[in-house]
């Protein structure tokens, strides 16, 4: 089995704009890079819902579409 969450650099769409992924190309490395607290964001990949219990197996590959959305609580 490759590991292809290495891929040394390319381009995604993130929320709409491009994006550079250099080293890791994970979906969780790429949440931590953004500093996003997990518990509190839902990934769109490719127009599909990514549950948060498949993320560790997420590799991003170069034109690939993400949208993350963060809730935010108010009152």
């Amino acid at each position: 089995m490759s590991d292809n969450s290495s891929i040394t650099s390319f381009e995604i769409r993130l929320n709409g704009e491009p994006y550079t992924l250099d080293g890791d190309a994970g979906l969780i490395a790429l949440v931590d890079r953004l500093g996003l607290k997990r518990g509190r964001i839902a990934v769109e990949l490719n127009r599909e819902i990514v549950p948060k219990a498949e993320w560790s197996a997420i590799v991003l590959r170069p034109g690939d579409t993400l949208e993350i959305v963060n809730f935010v609580g108010g009152g």
